[in-house]
């Protein structure tokens, strides 16, 4: 008898998931599924898409608003050549000299001609030029200063600090999307 008790052996089965769990996985492996034909499909079009071809959509604002160096191209300059709009020097936010303490926060935007490729380069290499001279005119003065002083006074005065940098081309407008003081 002692041999048939070591004979003897208890099997389990592994448990079944429950619906819910596979309701899950199989809801995350279509998703995966779909993610890979969307990519195959993308990939497939690229590679027979023809190289000049224009964007097939655009994201955000059309009107000329654009970020970084290149603005999209939608806007025009005052001798009617196509602008983009240069805002690669972001947002700044500069203490100012004086009492009491505050702080100016601007974002300086400006057009330049879309075509001019070697311009837009210089633009994008003297980014941290732009930044050091507009940090340094405005840290120079007072809260009472700025909210004294004329807007096109502080704009031609930075127009002309960013243009003695300049080799290939001129800026010709400079804007102000923001300017704001905070005590």
């Amino acid at each position: 008898m002692n041999q048939e008790s070591d004979m003897k052996r208890e099997i389990t089965t592994p448990k079944k998931p429950s619906k819910g769990l596979l309701a899950v996985y199989r809801v995350a492996v279509t998703l995966v599924l779909v993610l890979i034909g969307v990519l195959v499909a993308g990939s497939l079009y690229a590679i027979v898409r023809p190289a000049d071809a224009g964007p097939l959509f655009y994201i955000g604002r059309q009107d000329g608003g654009g970020h970084g160096i290149h603005g999209g191209g939608f806007g025009r300059q005052a001798d009617g050549d196509p602008a983009d709009i240069f805002s690669g020097i972001g947002r700044l936010r500069i203490p100012l000299a004086g009492q009491p303490p505050a702080t100016v926060v601007l974002s300086v935007s400006f057009p330049y001609p879309a075509d001019d490729q070697s311009f837009a380069e210089e633009l994008a290499t003297r980014i941290g030029d732009f930044r050091s001279i507009t940090i340094e005119y405005f840290s120079a003065l007072s809260r009472e200063e700025i909210a004294g002083l004329d807007e096109t006074v502080i704009t031609n005065e930075i127009l002309a600090r960013y243009n003695a940098l300049l080799r290939l081309g001129r800026i010709r407008e400079l804007y102000f999307t923001d300017l704001i003081i905070i005590d």
